[in-house]
């Protein structure tokens, strides 16, 4: 007897392990839905992943089906763009991850910023774009943190993170992460800038107050106007475009050209690149990019 791929309750069609099928009309609204705010292209074959993931929110949002979902989105797009779009994305990060780029900026960018910016009021700006759960900027400090303190310098220096997912901006703020999470930090730098938990926080591992001094956390989606005005010496958006169609790249990397002088830095992920999409930059090194001009 061949299996029954849905039954029917008035009018819902469900899945025979539970949850409700992610009928067509549904999905072409959010593709086109998410497509526009978030500027990611799901193709058919994404159709069952999309189901999957957002069977979550739904049971989260106490919905049915899928239509109560997209007319949630229809009447206020806002309050769910940040859930939905963690949902259909993979946050996955790591400290130090591409370790060629710290490598970059411990021997040479940062060294050269902090002899080139010495004069009083002089600032260095660093963004990380799609910031994640946070492991990307916190480790971005403690390289920045080791190079102040190696030159004694008291550069006004800073690092943005964003993201819009809510669920990985939390985790960002609090800082706190399980002990397998941080494996890719030196030991000299686990004990230097991570703060082993005791008691109720055995397993875990929370970053050291002065690394929550260099680093503002903020949501942003960036399709959207964006509030910073930079200009930022470097900003690192890895593995973040990888989801975005064509135009959305090419207009993305036009504002991130906007926000960086002559000279400026953009770090890409280890399968991302500006060829064909962007000619305001130069390749420096793998994923690194230099402005032009």
């Amino acid at each position: 007897m061949s299996a029954v791929p849905a039954t029917f309750d008035d009018g819902a069609a469900t899945l025979v392990g539970g949850g409700p099928l992610l009928g067509d009309a549904d999905f072409q609204y959010l593709r086109a839905f998410v497509l526009e705010h978030c500027g990611i292209a799901l193709g058919e074959h994404k159709r069952q992943l999309v189901q999957g993931r957002l069977f979550r929110r739904l049971r989260a949002l106490g919905l049915s089906n899928f239509g109560g979902y997209c007319e949630l989105l229809r009447r206020d797009p806002q309050s769910e763009l940040g859930e939905l779009a963690s949902a259909i994305s993979t946050n996955v990060t790591a400290f130090f991850r591409e370790a060629h780029h710290y490598d970059l900026l411990v021997n040479q960018l940062l060294p050269h910023w902090l002899h080139d910016k010495r004069r009083e009021g002089d600032r260095l700006r660093i963004w990380s774009a799609g910031c994640s759960s946070g492991e990307e900027p916190y480790a971005l400090a403690m390289v920045l943190a080791e190079a102040l303190e190696q030159t004694g310098s008291r550069l006004d220096a800073k690092i943005l993170a964003t993201d819009l997912s809510p669920q990985a901006l939390e985790t960002a703020r609090r800082g706190v992460y399980p002990l397998e999470r941080i494996s890719g930090i030196s030991a000299e730098r686990c004990r230097r800038w991570m703060l082993r938990g005791e008691g109720d926080y055995a397993g875990l591992a929370c970053v050291h107050p002065r690394l929550r001094e260099l680093v503002t956390i903020e949501p942003l989606n960036l399709l959207h106007p964006w509030p910073m005005r930079g200009p930022f010496d470097a900003i690192f958006c890895r593995n973040v475009v990888i989801y975005f169609d064509q135009p959305t790249k090419q207009r993305l990397f036009r504002r991130y050209a906007e926000l960086l002088p002559p000279g400026g830095y953009l770090f890409l992920g280890h399968s991302e690149s500006l060829h064909g999409i962007n000619d305001e930059f130069e390749l420096i090194g793998r994923t690194v990019y230099r402005k032009l001009g």
